[in-house]
Formats: structure tokens, C-alpha cells, sequence
């Protein structure tokens, strides 16, 4: 399942207000964010549409989807298949404490250069 998928946008401001009036009769609404950084909003069954402006430095990309797994295995299979298949590390599998408490991820980038994350937020039942 998709976790979150973050965009980049050239101004985040004007996006934030595009996306609050679009998604309002989809019943999608503004999660949470931070000022001049990055905007989330919740799009249902646990996901987020995330935006973030274009400046961003790396370990950002100008696109980035997060797949919710299930276990902290499976973020480290993700991770040494990625490589295998000749995805480059932008972030070794482990907590990132940073995000939430629970948070378990990796990153990679695609051949385009895209972030491409596994991930968990659950306490660890492993």
C-alpha cells in the first residue's frame, strides 16, 4: 500500500491553497505541515499527498512514494532487491526516529533518480 507521495512544487504556498479547495469535495483535508517546508494532506485509508517545495535539498527528490510494508524484513528484502537491481542507496534500512517513534525505513533511488522508500510505523513485533 502507499503511504504518502510527496511532489515538489515551485510555490508552495499557491499549491497549498490549489490542493485545501481541489481535494475539498473529495473530502481530502490539510493533515499537517510545516510553514515554508512541506504540506500533507490525508487522502484516505491512512495515505497522504504531500507537497514540498522545489528547492528542497537531497536526500529529497522531485518525487518521492513510500511504501507501507509489513515488517522490518520486508523494508530490508525491499532494500537489497533495489540495489540488486541497480537502484542506488539513499538511506540504509533502520529507525528514523526523526519521522515518528515507530518509523522503519529505507531509501532508494530508482533509475530516474526518483526516492523510493519501504516503511513502517509500528512498534517492533519482529
Amino acid at each position: 500500500m502507499i503511504d504518502h507521495i510527496t511532489v515538489a512544487v515551485s510555490d508552495l504556498q499557491k499549491s497549498k491553497l490549489f490542493y485545501e479547495r481541489a481535494f475539498g469535495p473529495l473530502g481530502y483535508r490539510l493533515s499537517f505541515g510545516k510553514q515554508g517546508v512541506f504540506w500533507a494532506f490525508d487522502v484516505g485509508s491512512g495515505s497522504l499527498f504531500e507537497i514540498q517545495h522545489s528547492d528542497s535539498k537531497p536526500p529529497l527528490t522531485r518525487v518521492h512514494v513510500a511504501f507501507r510494508v509489513n515488517g522490518r524484513a520486508a523494508v530490508d528484502a525491499f532494500y537489497r532487491a533495489a540495489l540488486d537491481a541497480g537502484g542506488a542507496d539513499n538511506g540504509v534500512p533502520g529507525p528514523r526516529p526523526e519521522y515518528a517513534e515507530n518509523h522503519y525505513a529505507c531509501f532508494v533511488l530508482d533509475p530516474d533518480g526518483y526516492n523510493i522508500e519501504a516503511m513502517l510505523n509500528e512498534p517492533v513485533t519482529e
